[in-house]
């Protein structure tokens, strides 16, 4: 049973969910797929961002960049191929795992393609987290993230595992900085209350500014197994395969 803080974390974090994905589609802030009720929300002014991403040093001095699969993130992705770097981008629902997309040899052309879903499938290989290059920048979605570099994704915790298990296989260091393209409003200045399984994000990103999270960083430690339920494990390969090898 949840105690009361634990509950009135909850309604404070599925409150700022909603708000913001209120504001998206009522704004005309929505993109494709829709509605992004319960999803990590595409947004107009996405490409935008992405190219002021680019510009930025960490993004410059990356040699391997993690990105999430979701729709906001598919020109971040674009970008990490044309600036020649590797990309490295989990399956949906780290179901399959992690894809590994190496620009070097496809046609510059297929980049776009490649960007996508479909394409990295089709032009990037399955890898073993054993046998991935150590990641040098991490780039996620947010439904919410703060001005402190509390984030939210859409509460199913996906992107949580993706850090722990590249933490797990000793591809991803706590150093590594990890950054959040967004629009404009899904940006708050109130702090987001954390789970202990939450990361927090070192910069933010929208269509019209840069900026540096004031807050501490905040890194989990681990995959917390305690508090993964056995359907979600099971439905990770991945995951049934790190339990086994502490056991």
């Amino acid at each position: 049973m949840l105690d009361s803080y634990q509950v009135d974390k909850k309604s404070v974090r599925d409150a700022l969910r909603n708000t913001v994905w209120r504001v998206m589609e009522e704004g005309g802030i929505a993109r494709f797929p829709r509605p992004v009720f319960g999803r990590i929300p595409n947004f107009v002014g996405a490409e935008e961002a992405a190219l002021r991403l680019a510009e930025t040093k960490v993004f410059k001095e990356a040699r391997v960049v993690k990105v999430n699969p979701d729709s906001p993130q598919r020109a971040v992705r674009e970008l990490v191929l044309r600036s020649g770097k590797i990309l490295i981008m989990p399956t949906p629902r780290i179901s399959k795992g992690f894809l590994l997309i190496n620009p070097k040899g496809l046609p510059p052309n297929t980049y776009s393609i490649a960007s996508t879903i479909s394409g990295a499938f089709r032009y990037g290989r399955n890898v073993d987290p054993e046998d991935l290059l150590q990641v040098g920048l991490v780039v996620t979605g947010s439904a919410v993230v703060s001005i402190y570099g509390e984030r939210l994704g859409k509460g199913e915790g996906y992107s949580e595992l993706e850090y722990g298990i590249l933490v797990e296989y000793g591809k991803l260091s706590h150093e590594v900085p990890i950054i959040t393209t967004v629009h404009d409003v899904q940006v708050v200045d109130q702090h987001i209350p954390l789970e202990p399984w939450d990361f927090t994000v070192d910069y933010i990103i929208t269509p019209t500014k840069t900026l540096k999270a004031v807050g501490s960083r905040v890194r989990p430690p681990r995959i917390l197994w305690e508090y993964l339920s056995e359907d979600k494990i099971k439905s990770i390969p991945l995951l049934q395969r790190l339990r086994g090898a502490e056991r």
